[in-house]
């Protein structure tokens, strides 16, 4: 069996059979979605039958994805609407985790993929790296007080700009001390949020579990924005704030 390619800049393998230099499977659409999506500016009516070898009839099938400017045929408004319309409903630890993937193996320290659920956290992928990092708790699904944990502050430090906006955050009731250095008053959250705005990025000294300090970025779920964080875990004394960069870096 021999794969064609739907345009000389494509590299991956067209699913339908081909036979000779000619596509006889029943479906031509992936072939010319593909190379659609390598000329945004749109390609002429003609070349997807010849880049492909398939009949005319056959490769037509596919236009209602794409759409007709005079003589040229392009990817429609329809079609994108659809295909962003199911990368939203993707689940997001898909989305997310090869954003952990990266720091994890460059940095060697385990890595969260977190997004906040009211007063909670709730954690979607986790990435252990190969060898010689600190082996994390957490486990995925599972829950942690926001306030005390460096995704929990992401969102709230984006939206949460004054005090009493950090009070309704919290919603009056009570906070968890899970550790002697946790947050567990409005002001102090406070203060923690607004220097994370100032820093672009969230830091956990030490609030969640003894002896480990974790930071993490902000990312956003487009078209929301921000809904979670992508978060690196360490020993404390190789995330002292002095040295913050050293795990801020890899992340950007």
């Amino acid at each position: 069996m021999q794969h064609t390619q739907p345009f000389s800049a494509s590299t991956a393998p067209v699913a339908d059979r081909a036979e000779g230099d000619r596509l006889v499977g029943p479906d031509p659409v992936p072939a010319v979605l593909r190379g659609l999506v390598r000329r945004p500016d749109g390609v002429a009516l003609d070349e997807p039958t010849r880049a492909i070898g398939g009949p005319e009839p056959i490769v037509r099938r596919a236009r209602p994805a794409g759409r007709d400017f005079g003589d040229r045929c392009l990817l429609g408004d329809e079609f994108l609407r659809t295909a962003f319309a199911r990368h939203e409903a993707r689940p997001e630890h898909v989305r997310v985790r090869p954003l952990a993937q990266t720091p994890a193996a460059g940095f060697g320290a385990p890595a969260l993929c977190t997004v906040l659920d009211g007063p909670e956290v709730v954690h979607r992928a986790k990435v252990e790296p190969p060898e010689g990092a600190v082996r994390l708790t957490f486990t995925v699904g599972g829950r942690n007080p926001a306030e005390a944990t460096v995704a929990g502050k992401v969102p709230p430090a984006h939206e949460s700009g004054t005090l009493d906006a950090v009070r309704r955050w919290v919603g009056g009731v009570s906070l968890e001390r899970p550790t002697p250095r946790a947050l567990c008053t409005t002001g102090e959250l406070h203060h923690e949020l607004r220097d994370r705005r100032a820093r672009g990025y969230a830091l956990d000294e030490q609030e969640n579990e003894p002896g480990v300090n974790c930071l993490a970025p902000v990312y956003g779920t487009p078209p929301t924005a921000l809904s979670g964080a992508v978060s690196v875990s360490a020993p404390a004394d190789r995330t002292r704030p002095v040295e913050g960069t050293l795990l801020k870096e890899p992340l950007r």
